[in-house]
């Protein structure tokens, strides 16, 4: 018995959705993180730097945040609200959502690509950056005590979450491409 196209999604648009909600949960879960834990570990950081005999004003001056800083979340939650929007509008055989998910998706695969790894890859990037400052106090900081000090209020379950993140972004919005470009895809869109 054949199933008509309006009553059976293609494999390959719900496996974009998928990746498409997936893709949301490490936005929501760095939020949460920004808000329960943020405040506690920026004042780790400070506590630490203090340990090291720098002023914790360093921190601060060179824009330096471990999370307590809201001025991102906008930022998260309109992906969050993107992400989830897109992929209704996929399932639901939306020929918007199919164009829109081939214009956010670059971007957030460039912005992954970008903004992410310092999230996953935290100490290097951070001592990179405080050695090329030309600011010889923050050169001076112990990177790898100051992250460890940080990671230790926050919950431990973040890195993993950062790596998700990392490869949603990135392989993920390359997986969804390419998924709402096969034939199955079209033919869920055509037939709306």
């Amino acid at each position: 018995m054949k199933t008509d196209v309006h009553t059976r999604r293609p494999r390959s648009v719900v496996l974009a959705a998928v990746l498409q909600l997936l893709t949301a949960v490490p936005f929501v879960l760095g939020t949460y993180v920004v808000l329960a834990h943020g405040a506690r570990a920026q004042a780790a950081a400070e506590a630490e730097v203090a340990r090291q005999g720098l002023p914790p004003s360093l921190l601060d001056q060179h824009g330096v945040s471990f999370g307590n800083s809201t001025s991102e979340l906008p930022f998260a939650v309109a992906i969050v609200l993107i992400l989830a929007s897109l992929a209704l509008l996929n399932l639901n055989g939306k020929r918007l959502g199919r164009t829109l998910s081939w214009i956010f998706q670059p971007i957030l695969f460039v912005a992954g690509a970008v903004i992410v790894p310092g999230q996953v890859f935290v100490a290097p990037l951070l001592e990179s950056a405080f050695k090329s400052s030309g600011d010889p106090a923050l050169a001076r900081i112990d990177v790898v005590s100051l992250v460890d000090s940080t990671t230790q209020v926050m919950p431990g379950w973040l890195h993993h979450a950062a790596v998700a993140k990392l490869a949603l972004t990135t392989l993920g919005s390359v997986l969804v491409v390419a998924l709402l470009a096969l034939p199955s895809a079209r033919a869920h869109f055509r037939g709306r």
